[in-house]
């Protein structure tokens, strides 16, 4: 069975944990618990005929103050960018960390995944995710709460990073 690293980055409080949780335990949980550090999962997925079992880094949080640490970085073979559409820093938080992370380790497969559309009250205009898109960015809709989109997203991070 192959074993490939990927990193959950992404602002703080944006989903990570929750949406490692759904993914790889199928839980959710409303209480907020700070990521210090990484916490580190595993979950099997096939693709195609191939399992994959996909080491899962989940990251502390991000903010003006804390960079994530580059060296959590490396090793891993992709990456998912958490974005909270309640709240329209956060994106601007992922570009950065975006950039970062194809200076430090290179060009990887990666996913921009859009958290908590199940809240109604979105902060970020449809217009800056197609921005995204017209920058090569995919871009994912997911919710750690009702679980949309979730297993799909690690599975198509798993695809492209097995080619």
């Amino acid at each position: 069975m192959l074993q490939k690293k990927i990193c959950l980055l992404g602002a703080f409080g944006v989903g990570k944990t929750s949406l490692t949780q759904r993914f790889v335990s199928s839980i959710f949980s409303d209480k907020y618990l700070t990521t210090v550090g990484v916490k580190i999962d595993k979950k099997a997925v096939d693709v195609g005929a191939t399992p994959v079992s996909l080491v899962i880094w989940d990251i502390a949080g991000e903010d003006e103050v804390s960079a994530v640490r580059t060296s959590y970085l490396r090793g891993a073979a992709g990456y998912l960018l958490i974005v909270d559409v309640t709240r329209a820093q956060t994106l601007e938080v992922a570009r950065s960390i975006q950039q970062r992370v194809a200076t430090e380790i290179g060009d990887i497969p990666f996913l921009c995944l859009l958290n908590k559309i199940d809240v109604e009250n979105w902060d970020i205009a449809e217009a800056r995710f197609e921005e995204l898109q017209q920058a090569g960015w995919t871009v994912e809709r997911t919710s750690a709460k009702t679980g949309a989109g979730v297993e799909e997203a690690f599975t198509e991070l798993a695809r492209r990073i097995v080619g």
